[in-house]
């Protein structure tokens, strides 16, 4: 387990993502934490801000008690705001936010009040920060972030083959694209560090075929790799079947299962990594208090497949699996963007 001491370099670090979102000598910034947020990343969040001159001040909420029949975990839709008011009109007002909640803000119910309120939010995941010293944002990651986004955007098809066994079709119309390259200058607008993710969220009934998790995959709400396939039926952006002799294909089936919910059921979004700093075997290096996984999300090439909520798609519910899919190819529109596992030098 690593040690939960300041270091200069993590602030210099946090100083560094910082400036990227335009924090500049007397701008106000608010850091939103809750009781049982990483503490460390708090405090270097107010600690970097300090340093640029910011005038940081701290929202801290009560960890809520989870409602849910399972536990839950990365899944971006924090509830630690619990629509509180006072909260969300502090958030828009302040400028700049810094998330330090344990799922974050990307998928929260309060998030669109306070962007349109004119705030940006720079979410810090809920990772060590030895582990965001290492992904330190990168001028090259978002350029090539960019182009991809403008690519999936165009794009009114893509197609996902594996040799294991896996073909996935998803027509692109109407889909929501985001890229994510770790860091957020401009109002309205969220990121999250670590960065390096292009993800659509497809619109309703265009996800369809078989995926197949092969062992070495990673299942991220678990922090665990695979060590048996586990075969997915969609039809329709549901997983109609879930196939597999497996513990792996037993744990799926129970946390979906335990739901009780359609919606945990349904394609939340598809996409790819694109960051060449992240490693795929980081999840072997930390203990699962000092990972959330974000990471793995990011790894160049992987194909980054999500059950839950699509909100573009009309489907709120709290059930998610994030799941990066390894040795796959992605094809947009005929053109190969990742070939068996590699990130394709299309992007930059």
């Amino acid at each position: 387990m690593l040690s939960d001491r300041i270091e200069g370099k993590w602030i210099d670090a946090f100083c560094g993502l910082f400036e990227r979102c335009a924090v500049r000598p007397g701008d106000t910034a608010a850091v939103l934490s809750e009781t049982q947020s990483r503490a460390l990343n708090v405090h270097l969040a107010e600690l970097a801000l300090l340093r640029l001159g910011a005038r940081p001040f701290h929202i801290v909420l009560p960890t809520r008690a989870n409602p849910h029949p399972v536990p839950v975990r990365s899944t971006g839709a924090s509830e630690a705001i619990g629509g509180l008011a006072p909260v969300v009109g502090a958030l828009g007002a302040a400028g700049f936010v810094v998330d330090c909640t344990l799922e974050g803000l990307m998928h929260a119910k309060e998030t669109p009040a306070i962007l349109k309120a004119g705030a940006r939010i720079q979410v810090i995941s809920n990772e060590h920060p030895e582990a965001l010293e290492r992904m330190a944002p990168d001028d090259a990651l978002a350029a090539r972030v960019r182009q991809a986004a403008r690519m999936l955007r165009g794009a009114q098809t893509m197609t996902v083959e594996s040799p294991a066994g896996t073909r996935l079709s998803i027509d692109m119309r109407g889909a929501s694209t985001v890229g994510v390259w770790g860091w957020t200058d401009k109002p309205g607008t969220l990121a999250h560090w670590p960065g390096g993710i292009v993800v659509s969220f497809p619109a309703r009934g265009t996800v369809n075929g078989t995926l197949v998790l092969d062992r070495g995959d990673a299942n991220l709400t678990f922090k665990r790799y695979l060590e048996s396939p586990v075969r997915l039926t969609i039809e329709d952006d549901y997983v109609t079947r879930l196939d597999g002799e497996g513990v792996d294909a037993a744990l799926m089936r129970a946390s979906l299962d335990a739901w009780g919910d359609r919606e945990a059921y349904a394609v939340s979004h598809v996409g790819f990594g694109m960051n060449h700093a992240a490693r795929y075997e980081a999840l072997t290096m930390y203990d699962k208090r000092d990972t959330n996984g974000t990471e793995l999300r990011a790894v160049a090439g992987n194909f980054l497949f999500s059950t839950g909520a699509n909100e573009f798609a009309g489907r709120f519910t709290s059930g998610h699996f994030d799941i990066p899919v390894m040795g796959t190819t992605i094809t947009l529109d005929g053109t190969v963007a990742v070939q068996d596992g590699v990130l394709q030098p299309i992007f930059g």
